[in-house]
């Protein structure tokens, strides 16, 4: 908090570092209410310095982000003949137990279609799919703050892709591979400043990657995990892309997933420094898995077999194992299958 400056005191009567500490004690859900009090504490409460302020002292929390499937209103409802999927966004706090639903922002019928999920600095980003109505690609970048409790628009993504790997960090939402409006696959890679609201071109990946997965590690590392190339479609390879975040150079790392298996929301990194697939943790979400690390446990869906129920799990991760499955008590309206998701730390 060093480069941010207080004209008035915060708490009237106390010292600037204990009122700096009495803000950074409020849960995140008050943050809106507490903006109005007065400019200053707007001022602070936006700031993304006093947002790693709070995270630096641990008053922050990880919560899961879902993309999930709503059918006539209610999640995992009655399909109905002719009628597509339609998506939203749900919220789980696993120390609460508690859930919530974010209101969908500028499309009535649900979420583009296969949209991406990123997270950093408070902020949820939705970016690309398909039009629900259309099935037409688009471009368009949607930001959710969950202090404000508002939707604002981004800057529209550099081009058409589908499918591509998303990560997030430090206030950078960084996108590879995919493929375009003629399902060529893409080796192109960018990155998305939140602050600045611009889109930067990255250096190529070693090769074309369609369906892959991204994963951000440590804050230090961009891996973009398997896909396959234009003429190889549904042939996943084995290796990785792994873009580093200080070096800003890419590097090729082979043999780190299993070849042919699709990673789409499914790969994970262990506490022993390895990816994980988390459709391999039970017989229970082995198809259609999708895992969402919370800190020392991860948050894990997926059903036994196709057309199966989907189950919500959590599994406390230790280095070299993992503890059984915990199942979840899920309200109905939340208990549809998963596209994607990703954590987001408030």
């Amino acid at each position: 908090m060093e480069n941010f400056e207080f004209s008035t005191e915060l708490l009237t009567g106390l010292p600037e570092e204990l009122g700096l500490e009495c803000l950074s004690r409020l849960p995140c859900t008050a943050h809106r209410l507490a903006s109005r009090v007065c400019h200053r504490w707007r001022d602070l409460l936006q700031s993304p310095d006093f947002y790693y302020h709070r995270k630096k002292l641990g008053y922050t929390q990880k919560v899961a982000c879902l993309i999930l499937n709503f059918n006539g209103g209610t999640v995992n409802g009655p399909k109905k003949p002719g009628v597509s999927p339609s998506y939203g966004i749900a919220v789980f706090d696993s120390v609460s137990q508690r859930w919530d639903r974010l209101p969908v922002y500028r499309y009535p019928n649900g979420l583009p279609l296969f949209c991406q999920l990123a997270s950093c600095e408070g902020k949820l980003v939705v970016m690309g799919g398909w039009d629900p109505v259309s099935y037409d690609p688009v471009t368009d970048v949607f930001i959710y703050d969950f202090m404000t409790q508002q939707w604002r628009q981004g800057k529209d993504m550099p081009s058409k892709r589908s499918f591509f790997a998303i990560g997030a960090c430090l206030g950078r939402v960084f996108i590879a591979g995919g493929h375009d409006e003629n399902k060529n696959a893409l080796r192109s890679a960018w990155v998305y400043d939140l602050r600045k609201d611009e889109w930067s071109q990255l250096g190529e990946m070693s090769e074309e990657r369609d369906e892959c997965e991204g994963v951000v590690i440590e804050e230090d590392e961009f891996w973009v995990v398997s896909g396959y190339r234009t003429e190889s479609q549904g042939q996943f390879d084995g290796s990785a892309d792994v873009y580093g975040l200080k070096s800003g150079q890419w590097r090729r790392v082979e043999g780190v997933w299993e070849p042919g298996r699709c990673p789409r929301s499914c790969v994970g990194m262990g506490k022993d420094g390895k990816l994980v697939n988390w459709a391999e943790l039970s017989p229970a979400v082995r198809v259609g898995a999708c895992g969402i690390s919370l800190g020392g446990r991860v948050l894990v869906t997926g059903s036994g077999y196709e057309g199966g129920p989907h189950g919500y799990y959590m599994v406390e991760m230790k280095e070299g194992q993992h503890s059984k499955l915990e199942k979840l008590n899920v309200p109905d309206e939340f208990s549809g299958f998963v596209q994607s998701g990703c954590y987001a730390e408030i």
